[in-house]
């Protein structure tokens, strides 16, 4: 695997990326009753990368996620979420991701900014992400990855359903942590 550190050595991302669904997971994190994180991720995702080594600035991405296969390891808690009540799948079957725009940090860092659209509701969101590496796997394709990480207001998206605790407090936070691990496949 190759690393990529200097403006002069992110040429070799050039080209158009098709996620590869297989390898990448979004996933996303709330607390639960105020004292414990509960984890998810959406099984189903599509996206591709257009990325310019030379000019990063003029890099895009997108992605799409299907609301109904999100999962948490619980089949209630599951059902809850794709219900009205939050992503209200059956009339918003999908979230997606367009990028507005790309600054690099330096070194292998960047910051996405881009629109992110949850329940209808589309809202600017900055993505901090840094390049794993481009490298070729056994098969013969050449591979990109990237993690990445945002945090939102759920309440901006809508997803505004609660419980009141007796002890003060909520049942599910409103703040909720994204996080990216992206390997894609580089498309001749």
């Amino acid at each position: 695997m190759t690393t990529m550190t200097t403006t002069q050595t992110l040429a070799p991302t050039t080209g158009t990326w098709v996620l590869d669904p297989s390898h990448t997971r979004l996933g996303f994190s709330a607390k639960h009753a105020m004292i414990t994180t509960v984890r998810g991720q959406f099984e189903q995702l599509e996206g591709s990368l257009s990325l310019d080594g030379n000019h990063p600035q003029n890099s895009t991405a997108t992605m799409r996620a299907e609301a109904a296969s999100v999962t948490t390891g619980n089949s209630d808690r599951g059902n809850h979420l794709r219900s009205p009540d939050f992503l209200d799948v059956e009339n918003h079957p999908d979230l997606t991701f367009t990028s507005t725009g790309v600054r690099y940090e330096g070194g292998s860092d960047f910051v996405m900014t881009g629109d992110l659209t949850i329940k209808g509701e589309s809202r600017p969101v900055e993505l901090s992400v840094e390049l794993e590496g481009v490298s070729q796997d056994p098969f013969g394709n050449e591979r990109i990855g990237f993690s990445g990480s945002t945090v939102i207001s759920r309440k901006d998206f809508g997803l505004t359903w609660n419980v009141a605790l007796e002890a003060g407090g909520v049942l599910v936070s409103d703040k909720v942590k994204i996080s990216l691990d992206v390997s894609a496949i580089k498309q001749n």
